[in-house]
């Protein structure tokens, strides 16, 4: 499972801070509800591309001793299963959706000027059905604008609210994600198993 590190900095201020593993270390397990101090229990790699950075960040990881399950302390300006951050990713939906740029004025917008078209078409697909859930969640934030669907209400919510403040409400109240789970997850972000019979 995925929870937000409660840090805002630059990519740099983020990687010199999570060396310490006793600064951020949950007191609970937000799988179990354990009240136990979770073992720190290395890193994992992930690349991350902002806004002219494309570069590898250590993700700390945190072990349950109870349930035997990892935890890891996602940075909140990263968005889990994607590469890139969630500001690029904002960026480029609003100028697409809001000021109807195309998608390679969009791309180049976001600092992504190399970006494949289908990766935009990607997003904004997943954007358009998370929409109408996400206005309803961000109504505890915001308030939405009258009229017009439901896209641009969410878009315009997110940047009334800021697009980090925005995510990690989402994530870590209520295990949304901006461009919905992935098919093989479930929304706890836990892989989905069946059962044996």
């Amino acid at each position: 499972m995925q929870i937000l590190h409660p840090f805002a900095g630059s990519i740099q201020q983020y990687n010199e801070e999570i060396k310490d593993p006793d600064r951020y270390r949950p007191s609970c397990c937000p799988l179990c509800q354990t009240k136990h101090a979770l073992t720190a229990h290395g890193f994992y790699r992930r690349t991350l591309v902002d806004r002219g950075i494309d570069t590898i960040i250590r993700v700390r990881r945190y072990l349950c001793a109870f349930c035997l399950r990892t935890v890891s302390l996602l940075p909140e300006f990263a968005l889990p299963y994607f590469r890139f951050s969630v500001v690029v990713i904002g960026l480029f939906l609003v100028t697409r959706l809001c000021n109807g740029e195309t998608l390679a004025a969009a791309a180049r917008t976001a600092g992504l000027p190399d970006m494949p078209y289908q990766r935009g078409q990607q997003w904004i697909h997943r954007f358009r059905k998370q929409a109408a859930a996400l206005t309803a969640a961000l109504v505890s934030l915001t308030r939405p604008a009258a009229g017009g669907d439901f896209v641009i209400k969410a878009l315009g919510m997110f940047e009334k609210t800021g697009w980090i403040r925005a995510h990690r409400f989402l994530l870590s109240e209520l295990r949304m994600h901006l461009l919905g789970w992935p098919g093989f997850l479930a929304p706890s972000g836990r892989c989905r198993s069946l059962r044996p019979v």
